[in-house]
Formats: structure tokens, C-alpha cells, sequence
């Protein structure tokens, strides 16, 4: 993948990790499978990845972002991680898939200035996630990956003040940045676009196989909770064979106790013509998920009472009721066990819920910034 060029701009950033120099000059980012070739002035596909005029690899967005808001961890989503509780949300621009049907087009196909920047260093953002009670800091609304320096620190901050961190991601990473990034996550939700490479190929100008890769090393190898996201667009990949055989595979990679969120889709960017997933599609996506052997299957971006509710695998008992972001009912004990019949849920649970509902709370880091004088 050769880079960017973007006349008479000045790149500047901090030092990026994982890349290396070519004979002729150019450098190769080695963060994610495109492995792109930029010349000093260049910018890889992802945008905030480039070759300074020195010709060595940065990372223009450190401490940049496109926006903080408060909201629930369920709209991660994320449903066996500290549910309830208030995160922390924000991204940067720039992404290093080219989705046609991305949600958050006008955040991760943004240029840097386009969207208006937000400067925080992850101390202001420790503040930030202190004074608003938020638990956990979540990396989202673009790829983290592709700002992976910038993540580190502030995940590192954060840890430091016993705040956990959240990665919404694609998984597109190589195997080593794969490691570091994910060693310093508590909870990730991986969003697998679909189970085909032609769906990859055509539609994210990517490939299955990394992220499959991702999925497993998350759940193998990490103490890093791992929940899963598949977006059904109507034609490309809600048949109930892609869907089942994409179940089998979570099933039998993964195990039976990863969450699996399927979400309707809905027309934009460049998939306007494309119709809204019907709820019957995501609801009947629920039941083949189910019917492989995942015991907790998920419905989103559609009115599914039964969908949004966690049951007890064991003897079918309600655990935890939702109706939108708000909980409704809370039947485990003990961290995480079955009221009724005592077996365990997998997740990271506490003795009671957090009670933030469905808020959503906007916060400027400006107000929370510390200014060195002299």
C-alpha cells in the first residue's frame, strides 16, 4: 500500500512504534496488515499515520480527539462488563478500513481538521473520567489501533488511578503491536464485519484472517474481557449460513460464553441504497447464533425485549434485564452468579450494578486541563 501525499503540509507528531526503513528511504508501518510505504510527506491509508520530513514515522494525533462524551458501557456495547456503569468515551480521526457502511463515517473518514479537536493529554483525561465517576475510559468512535501510542499512554494513566480501559476496534493489527496493545485493555469489543473474505476484501478494503487472529489471541491470551459485534447488512452478510458458520467458529475458537451482539444496520455513507436490516433478520440471526452453542446472543439497533436481556444458561432464570441502556432487573450474587440456581455468568461483574441509565454526557477537556506557568 503506497501513501498519501498532501502537498505543502508540514507533518508533525510523536515517534510512532513498529515500522522500518526501506534501501530506497521509505519507511513501512508495521502497525496493521497494510504494511504502508510512505515517503517523507506521506501518509498511510489510516491518515494519522505518516513520514515526517525526516522521514520517520509519527503519529500526528497524540493528545487529539475528536470529541469526549460520558454514556452507559452497554452502548459499547459491552453487556457483562461492569454493567451500568458510566464511561468515558472518545476517539481521534482517521481509520484503517475503508467501510462502506461505517456508522461513524464523519469521525474516521475525517482529515485531522475537519473535526473539531479536542486536546487532552491522559492526565486531563484521568481527571475527566474522575470528576464524572466513569469507571472505565473507552477508545471508540474510530479505530484505536491506528492511534496505539496515544492509547497506551493514556491507558497507562489510567491504570495508575484504577480506571479500566475499553478498545471498540476492528482487530486489524499485526501480530506484534497485537500484543502491547491488548495487554494494557480490560474489556474489548471487536466488531467482525462479516465471515467472508469477499465481504472484507469488497467492502472494508481488508482481510478475514487478521482479525480472526485478533479475536483469538484476545481470548487466549490475554486477561483482556472480549465481546464481539457483527453489523447484518441485507445481501452481504445475513445469510443464516454465514451467520451460523460465523457462530460455529466463535463457538469452537472462542468457546460458548463470548457475547455476540448483532446489530441492524441502517443506510449511510456509501450504502444508501442498501435497505435497513428488517428486525426479523437480526432476531433470527439471535436464534442460529444460539442454536450453535453461544449462550449469550444479543439484538441491537432494534425494539427485541428478549434480545437485550441476559438468562442464565443453566436454568434459564433473567440475570440482567434492559430496555434500551437502562437496566431493569438484576439477579446475580456473589459477582456474577445465578440468584436461582447459583452457576456462574461469564463476565466481570461487582455485587451491585452501576445505576448511570441512559445518559449522555457531553465534557470539554478544556475545563479539566492544567496549564504549566512559568
Amino acid at each position: 500500500m503506497s501513501g498519501h501525499e498532501h502537498e505543502h503540509e508540514r507533518i508533525e507528531g510523536v515517534p510512532a512504534r513498529y515500522w522500518s526503513r526501506l534501501e530506497d528511504g521509505r519507511v513501512v508501518c508495521e502497525l496493521c496488515p497494510r504494511k504502508c510505504r510512505l515517503k517523507p510527506g506521506q501518509r498511510g491509508l489510516c491518515y494519522v499515520r505518516a513520514a515526517d520530513e525526516k522521514g520517520d514515522l509519527v503519529l500526528t494525533t497524540w493528545g487529539r480527539s475528536s470529541g469526549f462524551c460520558v454514556d452507559p458501557v452497554e452502548k459499547k456495547p459491552l453487556y457483562h462488563f461492569l454493567p451500568g456503569t458510566p464511561v468515558l468515551s472518545f476517539g481521534t480521526a482517521g481509520c484503517n478500513l475503508t467501510c462502506k457502511f461505517c456508522q461513524n463515517w464523519h469521525i474516521s473518514k475525517a482529515r485531522k481538521d475537519d473535526v473539531i479537536q479536542r486536546e487532552a493529554d491522559p492526565a486531563t483525561i484521568v481527571r475527566m473520567a474522575r470528576a464524572t465517576g466513569s469507571r472505565s475510559v473507552a477508545f471508540t468512535y474510530n479505530d484505536p489501533v491506528i492511534f496505539l501510542e496515544y492509547a497506551l499512554d493514556v491507558a497507562d494513566a489510567c491504570h495508575a488511578a484504577g480506571i479500566k480501559t475499553i478498545a471498540v476496534t476492528a482487530g486489524y493489527i499485526e501480530e506484534e503491536p497485537r500484543k502491547e496493545f491488548f495487554s494494557k485493555m480490560d474489556a474489548a469489543n471487536v466488531d467482525l464485519k462479516g465471515f467472508t473474505e469477499d465481504f472484507y476484501r469488497k467492502l472494508a478494503s481488508g482481510h478475514l484472517k487478521p482479525v480472526l487472529d485478533t479475536l483469538r489471541y484476545i481470548y487466549h491470551e490475554t486477561d483482556c474481557w472480549l465481546e464481539i459485534t457483527t453489523l447484518l447488512i441485507p445481501g452481504h452478510n445475513d445469510s443464516d449460513e454465514e451467520i451460523a458458520a460465523m457462530s460455529r467458529w466463535i463457538h469452537d475458537h472462542l468457546g460458548p460464553d463470548v457475547p455476540l451482539h448483532f446489530s441492524a444496520f441502517y443506510p449511510t455513507w456509501r450504502m444508501k441504497d442498501v435497505p435497513p436490516t428488517p428486525p426479523q433478520t437480526v432476531m433470527k440471526a439471535r436464534r442460529i447464533a444460539m442454536k450453535q452453542g453461544l449462550r449469550y446472543v444479543y439484538t441491537g439497533n432494534i425494539v427485541d425485549s428478549e434480545g437485550q436481556n441476559t438468562y442464565c444458561h443453566n436454568c434459564g432464570e433473567l440475570l440482567i434485564g434492559r430496555m434500551g441502556y437502562e437496566l431493569t432487573a438484576w439477579n446475580l450474587v456473589n459477582k456474577g452468579h445465578c440468584r436461582n440456581c447459583g452457576e456462574r455468568c461469564a463476565g466481570v461483574f461487582e455485587e451491585k450494578p452501576g445505576n448511570w441509565g441512559a445518559r449522555y454526557l457531553p465534557v470539554d477537556p478544556a475545563a479539566f486541563s492544567i496549564h504549566e506557568e512559568g
